[in-house]
């Protein structure tokens, strides 16, 4: 299913974070999502109330939404526990 990560990547990527950044440090999500239902209100919700700077763009079609989200976080397991809670959103694509 899209959206859906395995363990062994976030064991990954949690390495490769932590290797390159010092924490905390700021981060960039991006997903794709259809422009049409609420997921881009469920993203914003996830990331409400922590500082996120949100970016939306809306594809020429106008069928997909891009999202962005800078946001500081203090170490890579706040990174990945953001994307897990995203990959419950229907119909998103983790960039």
């Amino acid at each position: 299913m899209e959206g859906k990560k395995s363990e062994e990547f976030y064991a990954k990527l949690k390495e490769q974070l932590a290797d390159t950044s010092t924490w905390p440090a700021k981060y960039l999500y991006k997903f794709i999502v259809p422009s049409k239902g609420t997921q881009i209100q469920e993203i914003e919700g996830i990331f409400n109330n922590i500082g996120a700077v949100i970016k939306t763009k809306e594809s020429s079609k106008g069928t997909y939404t891009s999202v962005s989200i800078m946001v500081k976080l203090k170490d890579p397991d706040a990174v990945i526990k953001k994307y897990k809670e995203v990959s419950t959103v229907e119909g998103v694509i983790s960039l």
